[in-house]
């Protein structure tokens, strides 16, 4: 077992490093063509942070580990949300620009709602099970999560339009051409293997230890696959560059609902657990927090007191997570 979690270690390390060349790689070819620093920052960069939690999704629904790759996205969004912002609110306060309490942090309460429709669709308004549609995040549900995902990018578009660039010029490293893909495809094949190994094991840890996959996925993989967020978070809090910090958190939290999930249903349509709503329903939940904390007493901005809860709020959904499952309840 001992070997399995290095395993798992190693996997994770692969997939963060795989990323690291992805973005890298792009980032460098990118520029080559003259795209902009905010353009690659809100397309390149995002994607790359994203890569991790899509491999893992992908590969566990093909592999019809169903549990962890939904556990995987929903249990990465609630990270993201409330260990995440926690930690960067309290390293320093966190105040960002209106759009995106206006309309970004909207658009993520919007995302958990709508998959909340497409895979409750029986229970909701009685979809007929004899089309083998309930329960299942079916090719058609993926198509409109991916119809709104293209209206996020439309709406990245557009801020692109309206917003100056960032930083220095220079602080993207060209590379030669033949080195830059090199980059993108060692940091491809990475992120496939590196994947392949953390979901392999996790299972394994799982069913060693008793653990259901919905446990794993929310936790274990939900974390490790975010751990490119924590980092960005955690920096740019350090740095005081408080937009990075939150806009990575909800774009990110956009991102992995309607495209990944979105992508991986298309791919192979995934069976969908009702058990899994309830951390739907948190994910809605903090998202509403974030909404409130963001709307009054110091509008725009996220205290430390405030992200203090946040983090609390984790542990205890965590230790709720781990009190109920099933593989931790003593059998009479």
């Amino acid at each position: 077992m001992l070997w399995t979690i290095i395993l798992l270690l190693a996997g994770f390390a692969i997939l963060i490093k795989g990323a690291d060349f992805l973005v890298n790689g792009a980032s460098s070819v990118a520029k080559k063509f003259n795209i902009s620093n905010l353009a690659i920052g809100l397309t390149v960069v995002a994607f790359g942070t994203s890569t991790p939690e899509l491999v893992v999704s992908v590969l566990a629904a093909t592999d019809g580990k169903n549990d962890a790759a939904f556990g995987n996205v929903i249990g990465s969004n609630n990270f993201n949300l409330l260990f995440i912002l926690g930690i960067a609110g309290l390293i320093y306060p966190l105040v960002v620009q209106r759009n995106t309490v206006k309309y970004e942090v909207p658009l993520s309460l919007l995302a958990a709602l709508v998959l909340y429709l497409l895979v409750n669709d029986h229970a909701l308004w009685g979809a007929d099970v004899a089309e083998g549609t309930a329960g299942i995040m079916s090719r058609l549900d993926s198509f409109i999560l991916l119809g709104f995902f293209t209206l996020f990018m439309f709406y990245i578009y557009r801020t692109m339009k309206t917003a100056s660039d960032y930083g220095d010029q220079d602080e993207i490293k060209i590379y030669k051409t033949w080195v830059a893909v090199g980059l993108v495809t060692a940091g491809l094949a990475m992120l496939i293997g590196g994947g392949k190994l953390v979901v392999d094991s996790a299972v394994e840890i799982a069913h060693h230890f008793g653990l259901s996959e919905k446990l794993i996925g929310l936790t274990i993989l939900a974390a490790g696959t975010s751990l490119p967020e924590l980092a960005t978070s955690a920096v740019a809090a350090y740095r005081k560059q408080t937009d990075i910090a939150i806009g990575n958190v909800v774009g990110s939290n956009i991102f992995n609902i309607f495209f990944i999930l979105g992508i991986t249903g298309l791919i192979d349509p995934i069976h969908y657990s009702e058990a899994m709503n309830f951390d739907l329903q948190v994910l809605g939940g903090a998202t509403i927090l974030l909404m409130i904390f963001m709307f009054t007493i110091n509008q725009r901005k996220l205290d430390r007191w405030e992200a203090a809860i946040m983090l609390v709020l984790y542990v205890t959904y965590t230790g709720y997570l781990i009190g109920t499952d099933p593989g931790m309840i003593p059998v009479n």
